[in-house]
């Protein structure tokens, strides 16, 4: 098992403190896995795959029970074609503690005592109560505009609290010079960390095996679902589980939409757009995401696409899920105006399954 960079190609052995290359770069995880697809159904948690998953069998796991989300209907009928992933049901109240759980249980068995993380909220109160089920000492760098009630979680894990001025991307700046001496627990850098989202394409592979979703729609920001749902289904393709990959379909807000300005003009980079105001779906406005080669590539992969929406549009996402007894925060909300976009454009016909990735609880953003 290494790290192999994902534009110079050098590698690594795995370390605590190395998380990018020499070059800058993000490293991808190199590493031997199991030809097949193998699950244990008395495990009712993500780790149900640990036999696809880069952690050594005597590993002590870090878990609480993350994973294995519901799969429901967004409006039961008789030939339901739109289904929710309920990711926001995982412990914390966002899909980041799948992340957060395979990236603790390495660095714990690699004898890490302490770690850093900057967050936007969500990925914060993962890496805090995961570090506390681990006993490691834990500091979050957050925005200052962060929501009130993610920082007062992050906080009640026990982890020291940093607040940065500025947006997400000057909350990034601030952490560097922490990650020189300790380890650094980024879901954004780390490649474990995407080893973990990989299992969301796994339980959907599980949970509609009989009738596979042609699309998935999740929100992006940095991308760590977009690129955890192509490492599973691309492996799942691999392993002869699945005909086709399914398409995925990313959602950004309008102020801030790197990813989509890329796609809609058939670029082949990824450049730095900045920020123009402040929106609702705070969990994604990354100015520029790290991985964005991968990103292109995922989107080649999958034949994807990715739209964008409005405050507007995210407040009556928000109302239309509440409807139906589905409370999430605004992020998760960018999927249902997106869904209907996808639709109008003619990505999404109207007998295609389709499973949308509900992110965060609404309970945070009170």
């Amino acid at each position: 098992m290494q790290y192999v960079c994902a534009e110079c190609q050098n590698t690594y052995q795995l370390s605590p403190l190395r998380y990018k290359c020499d070059c800058g770069s993000p490293l991808n995880l190199e590493f031997t896995t199991s030809k097949q697809f193998e699950y244990d159904t008395s495990i009712n948690s993500l780790w149900r795959y640990k036999r696809n998953l880069p952690i050594p069998t005597n590993s002590d796991v870090v878990t609480l029970g993350e994973g294995m989300t519901p799969l429901v209907e967004l409006t039961p009928t008789d030939n339901p074609h739109h289904f929710v992933k309920l990711d926001y049901l995982c412990p914390t109240g966002s899909y980041k503690d799948r992340g957060a759980s395979i990236l603790l249980t390495h660095l714990k068995s690699l004898g890490v005592t302490e770690v850093v993380e900057d967050s936007s909220g969500n990925a914060g109160a993962a890496i805090a109560a995961y570090s506390a089920r681990a006993d490691i000492k834990c500091t979050i760098f957050c925005p200052e505009s962060t929501s009130k009630s993610k920082l007062k979680q992050i906080s009640a894990y026990g982890a020291e609290l940093k607040l940065v001025p500025g947006n997400r991307m000057a909350t990034t700046e601030a952490v560097k010079q922490a990650t020189e001496t300790i380890p650094y627990a980024s879901h954004n850098w780390h490649p474990f960390f995407l080893q973990g989202m990989k299992t969301l394409a796994y339980e959907i592979y599980e949970q509609m095996y009989e009738r596979m979703p042609k699309h998935i729609i999740c929100p992006v920001g940095f991308g760590s679902i977009y690129l955890g749902l192509y490492i599973g289904f691309r492996e799942l393709y691999q392993m002869g589980k699945i005909q086709s990959v399914p398409q995925l379909l990313g959602v950004q807000p309008t102020v801030c939409s790197p990813i989509y300005d890329a796609y809609s003009n058939s670029s082949t980079t990824i450049s730095r757009m900045t920020q123009t105001d402040t929106t609702l779906a705070e969990g994604i406005t990354s100015e520029l995401p790290i991985r964005t080669q991968m990103l292109l590539e995922a989107i080649d992969y999958t034949n994807g696409a990715f739209t964008t929406v409005d405050d507007n549009q995210i407040v009556a996402g928000m109302k239309i899920l509440a409807e139906k007894g589905l409370y999430v925060e605004p992020t998760s909300a960018v999927v249902i105006k997106a869904y209907d976009k996808f639709k109008n454009e003619g990505i999404i016909n109207e007998e295609d399954v389709t499973v949308s990735i509900l992110t965060g609880s609404g309970l945070k953003s009170s």
